[in-house]
């Protein structure tokens, strides 16, 4: 009889403390912010991913090398799918013995110095070199195009990543249509010039001689990029919405749509300069 006395103590009391937490929570909702939780990232193409603003980020610098080196869709899902499996698209600076980067490549194996591997362009564009090199692996399964490359103890494991994958890059590669949703902090580390400045040097480190002179600066609001089509037009602007987090982006606009941050979703436009899809619009924080 004690026994179950103090157990309905504890119970009584953890209830008690429960409900006051409740009850400041309700009270303080409208004087604190809390903290967001869960996925900054969510990609709707074909299915739904979400991700938080680094994955995001590394997957769209990975996309962009596969696109800005000619490489077909196809070969951007297994890149994705080999990163999810190797680091969950993480830019990890350690691994298993000598391994590093989004793809865990080692120094030892010839991939390049730790300095360069942990460079997520500079890695993507190893990966794709040694895949273009791998006789028919358009015609294989996304698991087994990987382990020609990387050559992985558990040679089926990239499988499980294929459907996420494939919708990272419809979205990345501009097939899909306002896909990549991201919501941002309106408190950024940089704004205006320093913003633009970082928004535009990023943007063309990622797309190199492919962006040539499609993106100009707009001195502190942002930059503009010449679009030839929707489709390259969406594949800027998912890039764009992917780096968000790190370059002090406020909005992007391409055709009707616009999305903005803290809200990170793609919506009509509604000032009466909608239907332009003849370039990307970024407007960073002033």
């Amino acid at each position: 009889m004690r026994t179950r006395s103090i157990v309905g103590v504890i119970t009584a009391l953890t209830l008690v403390g429960v409900v006051g937490v409740i009850v400041l929570i309700n009270n303080l909702a409208g004087t604190i912010k809390l903290p967001q939780l869960g996925p900054e990232c969510t990609v709707s193409a074909e299915g739904e991913v979400t991700l938080d603003s680094a994955q995001m980020a590394n997957a769209a610098t990975i996309a962009a090398v596969g696109v800005r080196r000619g490489m077909p869709e196809q070969a951007v899902v297994v890149a994705l799918a080999t990163a999810f499996q190797e680091s969950e698209l993480e830019n990890l600076d350690g691994g298993d013995r000598d391994s590093v980067g989004l793809f865990q490549q080692r120094p030892s194996q010839g991939w390049g110095t730790v300095e360069q591997i942990m460079d997520p362009r500079y890695s993507a564009g190893k990966f794709y070199t040694a895949l273009k090199k791998v006789k028919g692996w358009e015609k294989m399964r996304v698991t087994d195009a990987a382990q020609r490359v990387q050559r992985s103890a558990y040679p089926n494991a990239y499988e499980k990543w294929a459907d996420e994958s494939r919708v990272l890059a419809a979205a990345l590669t501009g097939r899909a249509t306002g896909a990549v949703e991201c919501v941002v902090p309106d408190t950024p580390a940089i704004r205006g010039a320093e913003a633009a400045t970082a928004l535009l040097s990023s943007l063309q480190l990622d797309w190199g001689r492919k962006l040539g002179g499609q993106a100009r600066s707009a001195e502190t609001a942002g930059l503009t990029v010449a679009v030839a089509d929707p489709s390259v037009g969406w594949r800027f602007a998912h890039w764009l919405v992917s780096h968000a987090s790190g370059t002090g982006l406020e909005r992007v606009r391409f055709g009707d749509l616009e999305w903005r941050a803290p809200e990170g979703k793609w919506q009509p436009v509604t000032d009466g300069s909608a239907g332009d899809q003849a370039q990307v619009v970024a407007e960073v924080f002033h």
